[in-house]
């Protein structure tokens, strides 16, 4: 491979990491960046796997160190997500990407309308709105819903889990989006294990972007807990946004 295609993908990396620790939808960077260089989808799919586990697992641990972590919501939907994702990954190649693309843009548009219309969504924790029902219900739709999603798909996985937790148990965006972190790994290590298997992943290219990942996450998690709720809401909608453009774009004029 040239070496302005490493120096892209390895920017790429460090990109997709800081988003992915802010609001989630790095891949939204890094697997284009990875199949313009002209490698299979299955085994861009893998790789970008791979260097996001490492970069989710770091933002994680970041904001594990400050207590943003709902423990209750991450723990047990993470050990859910690792299964859940691994069946979504093992039945990707069964299911259109067409057929889920409409609906992905369709809930991504509902997502950006809902931040737009409810400014106070994610701002301050609605402690109230935690129930143990609720709690229950949180833990099944990202641990097992998103997640499965996540195996098959992917885009916008850590949004929404991240508006999941605002709408279901009331946390602000930074918490969520810390507790999204943990399930993600979860998703990532499910979807990781069953490409590895099939033996899709690019072992070297993977192990190399990680690095780059792991930077940006750690870069983009200090930034959403040093700058809050209301920078997260903001990236939120951008990164929305462009995964809505790219959807489109892979739709109708790709």
């Amino acid at each position: 491979m040239p070496l302005e295609q490493i120096v892209v993908l390895l920017a790429a990396a460090a990109a997709a990491g800081w988003i992915d620790a802010v609001v989630g939808g790095g891949g939204l960077v890094q697997l284009p960046a990875i199949m313009v260089t002209g490698i299979v989808p299955v085994e861009a799919m893998a790789t970008n796997k791979l260097s996001s586990v490492f970069g989710t697992a770091s933002a994680a641990v970041a904001y594990a160190r400050s207590s943003k972590v709902d423990r209750e919501v991450a723990l047990p939907g993470a050990a859910l997500a690792v299964l859940s994702a691994g069946l979504g990954a093992s039945a990707a190649a069964a299911i259109s990407a067409e057929v889920l693309r409409p609906l992905v843009m369709a809930v991504l548009l509902a997502v950006a309308l809902m931040v737009t219309l409810r400014p106070s969504l994610g701002a301050l924790p609605q402690p109230h709105l935690r129930t143990r029902r609720r709690l229950a219900a949180a833990v099944a739709i990202g641990g097992v819903g998103i997640a499965f999603y996540d195996g098959i798909m992917g885009p916008g996985t850590g949004t929404f889990l991240i508006i999941a937790f605002t709408t279901i148990l009331g946390l602000d965006f930074v918490s969520a989006s810390a507790s999204a972190k943990i399930i993600n790994v979860g998703t990532n290590i499910g979807a990781l294990a069953v490409f590895a298997w099939q033996g899709h992943v690019l072992w070297g290219l993977g192990l190399g972007m990680a690095v780059c990942n792991v930077l940006g996450a750690q870069v983009g998690a200090r930034m959403a807990l040093r700058r809050g709720a209301a920078f997260v809401r903001v990236v939120l909608l951008c990164v929305v946004l462009a995964m809505v453009g790219r959807l489109a774009w892979q739709q109708f004029g790709g």
